[in-house]
């Protein structure tokens, strides 16, 4: 059975951008029929612009500008319909890859690429109002859900779940992927997450790949299934399609906020791009594969959604002039970040003077100007 073939899969968009839902999406349809027309461009424009930043991003770094990169090309419909169900209030924290995420809740896309460039060790404030509560990026497999299950603890702690109050109760997000679904912290994050009832949603985007390992070796039953053995539900859905994933997500986390406890979501996706720039997806991928994915991609569904309901052709014009400025405008800024200090390596690594760190440091400062002058 193929993930298309799941009779639990939540769809509402065919791949050819044809209204079809599927028989599970019934239930979600109220939430997509109170969709505006702007908001349903909004949808699209903000997977244009995410992935023209991904694409230049993955230019710079092949131009030697990032040390890293790891794409999201595939996988923007199951980020921007996740993050836009998303209230002011909620916390979200990402793994590696939520570019769509956390650009959309405010974060500036080049303090993502200072952190792929090596200038910081975090990125940005999660506590700066403009970041809109985007937790910074965590590259250590599934710690981040560890994170999330302690702050939607602290949200229980802190009565802010469950009081009726649309202002106050708040909810969490946490992505994760399917290679991280088999690291022990996310099974530890589940199990306080249900012992607390915490307002949160796990998201898990099955990108079908974790490296050069398939979602088939990793797990012989749908990960799914895996949060009934923890007590909470989940829900299957088209990862590429923005609207299945938008009302999910909405549903899920209202009724976390409202003390309904948590939930998770697979969001059946795939990972256009590699792993990582330093992965080289065709020595374990067949093109044939690629190339089925690529005829489900959630930005060709949704624009002919769009044509279908008489979107101009200005409109999308417009759109891939806003994309194209968007990621020229990244690719300036990241020529002009320079580089850090060779003696700023010494800073970071205790907390406290440390005398080592002071004999190194002065080490490499005598080095280099050994060579003031001329000298050998």
């Amino acid at each position: 059975m193929t993930p298309s073939d799941d009779p639990a899969l939540v769809r509402v968009l065919a791949a050819d951008g044809t209204f079809a839902p599927t028989p599970e999406a019934e239930r979600f349809l109220p939430l997509i029929d109170a969709l505006t027309d702007a908001e349903l461009e909004t949808f699209y424009r903000d997977m244009v612009l995410v992935r023209a930043f991904d694409r230049q991003a993955t230019n710079l770094q092949r131009q030697g500008q990032l040390a890293l990169w790891p794409p999201s090309y595939g996988q923007e419909a199951a980020q921007v319909g996740s993050v836009r169900a998303a209230r002011p209030q909620d916390h979200l924290f990402p793994s590696y890859r939520e570019h769509a995420v956390v650009t959309i809740r405010g974060v500036d896309p080049i303090d993502i690429i200072r952190v792929m460039r090596g200038l910081t060790h975090g990125g940005w404030d999660p506590t700066d109002p403009k970041n809109g509560n985007a937790h910074i990026y965590t590259l250590v497999l599934g710690s981040q859900t560890l994170h999330a299950t302690g702050y939607g603890m602290g949200l229980v702690f802190d009565g802010r779940c469950g009081s009726g109050d649309p202002e106050r109760d708040a909810a969490v997000v946490v992505y994760y992927g399917d290679g991280a679904s088999s690291q022990g912290d996310v099974h530890e994050a589940m199990v306080f997450a249900n012992t607390y009832r915490t307002p949160q949603v796990f998201f898990l985007q099955n990108n079908q790949w974790a490296i050069s390992v398939p979602v088939a070796t990793q797990s012989r039953a749908p990960l799914h299934a895996r949060a009934a053995g923890y007590g909470m539900p989940s829900t299957l859905v088209d990862g590429n399609d923005v609207l299945a994933s938008y009302a999910v997500s909405k549903l899920a986390l209202d009724e976390a906020r409202a003390g309904g406890g948590p939930q998770a979501i697979e969001a059946m996706t795939y990972r256009m791009g590699a792993h990582t720039t330093s992965d080289d997806p065709t020595k374990y991928r067949a093109s044939d594969e690629e190339e089925s994915w690529a005829r489900r991609d959630p930005i060709a569904r949704m624009r002919a959604f769009l044509e279908g309901r008489g979107a101009a052709a200005s409109f999308f014009s417009e759109v891939d002039a806003a994309a194209a400025a968007y990621a020229d405008d990244v690719r300036v800024r990241t020529n002009e970040l320079g580089g850090l200090e060779p003696s700023s390596m010494f800073a970071h690594v205790y907390s406290e003077p440390h005398p080592l760190m002071a004999q190194q440091s002065q080490w490499l400062a005598d080095y280099e100007a050994s060579f003031e002058g001329g000298a050998a």
